[in-house]
């Protein structure tokens, strides 16, 4: 299977009075059409600068990033929803359709039925203030999913939600990822919810990062979350990921 996205080399350097700071350096990576890549490392090495950099909101200094088209669809999940306070819940929704002139009585369409499959239908009127965290996070991602992106990027967008709202979002995230078959790759410090989200998880060295391992997640065809977790590779994998971090104690 042709590649969506390859990394190749990719290494970027922040010049500073005093010195360069190599961020990245030396980071290749393939990812498959559909699939569902986490990423994880310790903080500051380095993860949201290459979602940066696939982006196309930084550059890098050497390297390069190929699509597997000219003009890819690229949507960003930051970790705020970035939802619009003066805009209702269904002209947040469809906001990426207006900026890339794509909205109309059928792409208005899918996004409602969206909403209402992921239990937003009563609030389509409404701004976000009167939704809860997880439920902006819905509206986030469908605005997300509704230009139909070739690849979205989700960096920790679960961070500021609790546990409880943590685990019910995942499942919903994942499931609307996999319903539509699209690629994306998800940042995050949580192993956890790296195993339970993604095909494939690549582990970050500290800075200077480099890949230090990728994983296969064996239990990748289970769509449950919940049920991963009962796989007993989950905490295999888990441990084995825990120590290719350097983590300081």
């Amino acid at each position: 299977m042709d590649n969506i996205l390859s990394i190749k080399d990719i290494k970027k350097v922040y010049k500073t009075a005093d010195e360069d700071v190599i961020a990245i350096e030396n980071i290749s990576l393939d990812i498959a059409p559909g699939e569902i890549v986490g990423i994880v490392g310790t903080s500051g090495c380095g993860k949201s600068t290459l979602l940066n950099i696939i982006a196309g909101l930084d550059r890098q200094s050497s390297g390069s990033i190929i699509f597997d088209k000219d003009k890819p669809k690229v949507s960003y999940m930051l970790q705020s929803d970035a939802l619009l306070p003066w805009r209702t819940v269904l002209n947040n929704a469809t906001l990426g359709l207006e900026l890339m002139h794509e909205k109309n009585e059928r792409t208005t369409n899918f996004v409602l039925e969206l909403l209402s499959e992921y239990g937003l239908a009563d609030f389509i009127n409404e701004k976000p203030s009167s939704l809860s965290g997880g439920m902006r996070q819905r509206v986030a991602l469908i605005r997300s999913i509704a230009i139909d992106p070739d690849i979205i990027l989700l960096d920790e967008p679960f961070s500021a939600l609790d546990y409880y709202t943590r685990s019910t979002i995942s499942e919903d995230i994942h499931r609307i990822l996999k319903e539509f078959n699209t690629t994306a790759i998800i940042i995050t410090h949580d192993i956890q919810e790296a195993l339970g989200l993604s095909d494939k998880v690549v582990v970050l060295s500290n800075r200077p990062s480099t890949v230090k391992n990728i994983y296969d997640v064996p239990f990748k065809d289970e769509l449950s979350i919940k049920k991963r977790r009962l796989d007993p590779q989950f905490n295999e994998l888990y441990e084995k990921i825990w120590s290719d971090l350097d983590v300081q104690i």
